[in-house]
């Protein structure tokens, strides 16, 4: 009998002798240390010795925060928030942006807001609505725009029905790609995002790895792990510079009323596959 054969055959026999037991009195071993090592890896097949991922607790319902996110907005204050200012300039306090009934809404003579602490690599889940009164067309119905690193830009746009440029209409990586279909609600109905953002890494002045994104839009993918070209830019192609590895994360006012609910990340650093 030669050794494969031999292997296979074992196999095959503890498995139906694992079936014949007793659902109750079932075990199995919480791992191994005798399986071959995986290629590319430090770890074997089924490693005894490989650390579990961290336990959280997901939210209740479908776009609740799990334990472990940062609530950045929960429709009651802007702690977590600061108006203008952005990498450069002082932030003052937020006082052109509207709070009531559990969202907050940019208002036309405001700027856009930040939040006060710094992301690199993140899971971001945001909601938004456009105003359910259609005033203008193209890029001026419910224009904002979600500033990853403060650079980086997933559009925010009333696209229903609403011809526009395609790399400027909702979900769209602006001035790059486009989404891969339109997945927008209505005016007036709530719109979500959940984004998986991997922020671009220097060494120096160069540029070691782009960013890149994974953007859902209403639970339809948009984009699959797409490079970012780089920071946004209107009607030139935007480039990198060099910038901290953590960065605020923006909320754009682009002289249209966007309304914005729901927000939270997940840090990913420190999640990386042991």
């Amino acid at each position: 009998m030669s050794k494969r054969f031999f292997l296979v055959a074992l196999t095959a026999a503890s498995i139906a002798a694992f079936a014949q037991q007793p659902k109750k009195n079932r075990t199995s071993p919480t791992g191994y240390d005798d399986t071959p090592v995986l290629p590319g890896q430090k770890w074997k097949v089924h490693d005894i010795a490989r650390p579990r991922p961290h336990v959280i607790t997901p939210g209740a319902k479908p776009g609740d925060p799990p334990s472990d996110a940062i609530v950045l907005f929960n429709g009651k204050d802007f702690s977590h928030w600061q108006e203008g200012g952005g990498k450069d300039k002082p932030a003052p306090a937020i006082v052109a942006w509207k709070l009531e009934n559990g969202y907050m809404e940019c208002n036309l003579d405001g700027g856009s807001i930040f939040t006060k602490e710094k992301f690199g690599d993140m899971q971001l889940h945001i909601e938004w609505a456009a105003p359910a009164q259609i005033d203008g067309t193209s890029q001026w119905r419910g224009n904002s725009g979600i500033l990853l690193m403060n650079r980086y830009e997933i559009q925010v746009l009333d696209s229903w029905n609403n011809p526009t440029y395609a790399d400027g209409q909702a979900a769209a990586i602006y001035g790059f790609y486009p989404p891969l279909v339109n997945a927008s609600r209505k005016p007036g109905e709530w719109q979500a995002y959940d984004i998986v953002f991997e922020a671009p890494v220097f060494a120096g002045e160069k540029l070691v790895k782009p960013a890149f994104a994974t953007v859902f839009h209403n639970g339809v993918l948009m984009h699959n792990r797409k490079e970012i070209g780089g920071r946004m830019a209107h009607k030139v192609v935007g480039t990198y510079a060099p910038h901290a590895a953590e960065e605020p994360l923006g909320l754009q006012n682009h002289d249209t009323y966007v309304r914005y609910r729901n927000i939270w990340v997940r840090r990913l650093q420190g999640y990386d596959q042991p």
